[in-house]
């Protein structure tokens, strides 16, 4: 159900494959900063990403696409679509640090959004966010969809906590 592809203007976002292990762990998976609000602690080794990559080609419900800037071919990030029932669409993103700030991932958000809510059998494409994470909150807000409401104790970022964290619920529908 998941299209091969997608590009904006500056951007290509194609799904993961093996040798995309190198650029995820050199770009954005070791780094603290990134991984702060994400479910998963900062990559130590290549070996780290290598499981990711291989975990990503095996699911059967989602597809992880990298982001890539396509006058180089460097991979900057990961987009993950995720069916969540019937009728509804979730995802995460990660982008490198050296990338934030100029919108790219507001550009990707809007092109998957767009092209989710066109598809027959979708009506909903949603995301949450930590109650801290001001970058991703802004990127959903820009994006065009609604703060619907706050998650209490939704989930755990062990890059900050243990403990279960509040997260804001970010949804588009038709």
């Amino acid at each position: 159900m998941f299209p091969q592809s997608f590009s904006t203007t500056r951007l290509t976002l194609r799904p993961v494959r093996v040798d995309d292990a190198q650029a995820i762990f050199d770009r954005y998976a070791q780094d603290p900063e990134v991984t702060r609000f994400l479910t998963w602690r900062p990559h130590e080794s290549l070996e780290d990403s290598r499981a990711y990559v291989e975990m990503c080609l095996k699911a059967e419900s989602s597809r992880v696409y990298m982001i890539v800037l396509p006058s180089s071919g460097q991979a900057i990030g990961a987009f993950d679509l995720r069916k969540s029932g019937n009728s509804k669409l979730e995802y995460g993103c990660v982008l490198a640090r050296p990338f934030w700030g100029q919108g790219l991932m507001t550009e990707a958000l809007v092109e998957v959004v767009d092209w989710a809510l066109r598809q027959p059998s979708i009506w909903r494409i949603g995301a949450v966010a930590d109650v801290e994470n001001v970058g991703s909150i802004r990127v959903m807000q820009k994006a065009g969809l609604q703060q619907e409401g706050v998650l209490r104790r939704w989930l755990t970022h062990p890059n900050i906590s243990d403990v279960p964290r509040d997260c804001l619920s970010f949804a588009r529908t038709r």
